[in-house]
């Protein structure tokens, strides 16, 4: 029997080809050897969206768009967090064996204090339970499925240590193996993908190129990418241009050292270099995007898609919640 996987996609934006080769593509490979439950963790991101249009839109896109670049339906258990209603039970069972104190470390409460208090403001103020309790419901989305492990970027392990935490916790007081304790796995081969600015590609930087842009804004994205003053006839490090790093990611090998050459030799200008990486990049990227486009086109076909995930992953959740239901005395 496969051991389980499970991850949680946020739609709190566009998709972006950081989010493409730092997750998507790290968490299809990890379907291939696990049982692989995926979500969209859509009740995380009422924290940070609050306009409706805006969230439909979001969750429909990051669904779409993990389809679009392969996850397989057939195989994956792909489904939305707000189609679970055993999550949101569990997540009161779990605030009764989670401190206070232990939401008090939590990276992004802490991060927002933080930022007030440099702003002189309330320490509190603008923070609302959803952010200071995030940890908890993370928990519910990860225990609810029994994973054995939990694909996370390093800035993410906490959270997976807190469930562990919840999970020990339970588990102690309820002398059983009542919830299964999960593992971060922490993939350390996974690209640091740059933006146009040179600094990790992420929406807060707003230095992204989305995954599924059009040829044409694709490549006026890539044609805004900062570089040096170097001139074309100057010899260049490869390892240290963002345009080769980005190049890296789309190119096969033999291209990768033709290029790294060519940039050592000189001769080659950042608009040539730019253009090459246009090509490589839109030749992965267009089957992507007419993917996604026509399962966008097929909005039934994406709520049907999302239903059998709903319909496989609910059965799973309820054996866990009555497993604990019962061990804590409320269901006999």
């Amino acid at each position: 029997m496969k051991k389980i996987a499970l991850t949680g996609i946020k739609p709190t934006g566009i998709l972006h080809i950081g989010n493409y080769f730092g997750a998507i593509k790290p968490a299809l490979r990890l379907a291939e050897d696990y049982d692989a439950r995926y979500f969209i963790a859509d009740y995380h991101a009422l924290n940070t969206v609050k306009d409706p249009q805006t969230l439909a839109a979001h969750i429909r896109e990051v669904a779409a768009g993990w389809l679009a670049a392969g996850l397989n339906p057939e195989k994956v258990i792909f489904y939305r967090q707000s189609s679970i209603p055993e999550t949101f039970e569990l997540t009161t069972i779990l605030m009764a064996f989670t401190s206070k104190g232990l939401m008090n470390r939590a990276h992004a409460y802490k991060a927002a204090v933080q930022e007030n208090i440099q702003n002189q403001v309330d320490p509190d103020g603008g923070i609302n339970m959803g952010l200071f309790t995030y940890p908890v419901l993370m928990a519910a989305d990860i225990l609810l499925f029994n994973p054995d492990v939990v694909p996370v970027g390093k800035d993410q392990v906490q959270h997976v240590e807190m469930a562990q935490d919840i999970a020990q916790g339970i588990n102690f007081n309820y002398k059983g193996e009542i919830l299964k304790v999960p593992q971060a796995v922490v993939q350390a081969d996974v690209a640091v993908v740059p933006g146009l600015d040179g600094r990790k590609m992420s929406k807060s930087y707003g230095n992204t190129i989305p995954l599924f842009a059009s040829e044409k804004q694709l490549r006026k994205l890539i044609m805004r990418i900062v570089t040096n003053s170097q001139a074309v006839e100057e010899p260049k490090d490869p390892e240290t241009s963002q345009l080769y790093l980005l190049y890296k990611l789309f190119a096969d090998s033999e291209e990768q050292d033709a290029l790294a050459t060519r940039y050592r030799e000189g001769g080659m200008g950042w608009g040539e270099a730019k253009e090459e990486l246009f090509r490589v990049a839109n030749r992965e990227l267009s089957p992507l995007r007419n993917r996604f486009e026509a399962i966008m086109a097929d909005p039934a076909g994406l709520d049907a898609i999302l239903a059998q995930g709903a319909a496989q992953a609910r059965p799973l959740a309820q054996i866990t919640l009555t497993r604990l239901r019962r061990a804590a005395g409320i269901e006999t």
